[in-house]
């Protein structure tokens, strides 16, 4: 049969792609419970210092066999969420406790037994609450005019200010943080956080460069502007690698180094 006059041929419409099915990803049986017991830690429902369950009740409790349960209690010790405690059990972990609450501080002494030197001297310098620049809200991920609440503090070793410490902490998990309260606080920063705000820290990662000193760092340390200080900028994360804190420090090194084991 003749087409009509003026009659044109349409375009056959492509036939729709169909998708690949996407390879679906699946993880060791021990990590989907290592993620089930962070999830219980992340709500609270045991407490830093507080015991967990045994491995046998949470077997049954996730319905999978007692290995895997220890299988997964061993990678959160090795990341110091939890503490094995010989014939008594497993603990979550807590700054308070001696062995992990300077675990972040790396600074020891040249000479001397570093354990014996003891905890610093604070002085707390300047504690506001402002507006998140965008390179602060892009650490803590936050928007940019995000509340944030910024620390400045000195530490001082045998009555030598030492470190120089700038801190940005998001506004809403710390409300009610005041000068007055970090100073009245004797214990490490990351205890009063955890016990007061519920927010523990468990994982940190830092960038080391050498660097000189402004005006009033020199002058808050003690030095002068030409005195090569170590600057250590650190991002500190709560569990599910939430960012709750970066810190900027300025140390001094004539007397103390920053030592870090490896392995």
């Amino acid at each position: 049969m003749d087409r009509a006059a003026g009659a044109t041929d349409l375009p056959m419409p492509s036939p729709t792609p169909i998708a690949e099915p996407s390879t679906p990803s699946f993880s060791p049986l021990y990590q989907q419970i290592k993620a089930l017991i962070l999830q219980s830690l992340q709500a609270g429902e045991w407490k830093p210092g507080e015991p967990i369950p045994s491995e046998i009740e949470l077997a049954a409790r996730y319905r999978v066999s007692q290995g895997t349960v220890r299988k997964a209690i061993d990678e959160l010790s090795a990341e110091n969420l939890v503490v094995r405690r010989q014939g008594k059990g497993t603990f979550v972990a807590t700054h308070a406790e001696q062995h992990v609450q300077y675990r972040f501080l790396k600074l020891v002494p040249d000479a001397g037994d570093p354990n014996t030197e003891g905890p610093a001297e604070r002085t707390i310098v300047d504690c506001r609450r402002q507006r998140a620049s965008a390179e602060v809200a892009r650490a803590l991920a936050l928007r940019t005019g995000d509340p944030v609440l910024q620390v400045r503090r000195v530490l001082a070793y045998g009555g030598v200010p030492t470190i120089l410490e700038d801190l940005w902490l998001p506004g809403t998990p710390f409300k009610g943080l005041t000068a007055e309260r970090l100073t009245q606080w004797h214990g490490p920063m990351y205890a009063l956080f955890e016990t007061e705000f519920g927010v523990r820290m468990v994982r940190a990662e830092e960038k080391l460069r050498a660097v000189l000193p402004d005006a009033q760092q020199a002058r808050l340390l003690d030095v002068d502007t030409a005195t090569p200080l170590l600057s250590v900028e650190r991002v500190a994360h709560t569990y599910h690698d939430t960012p709750m804190e970066l810190r900027r420090g300025l140390y001094r090194t004539d007397t103390h180094h920053y030592r870090n084991e490896l392995g």
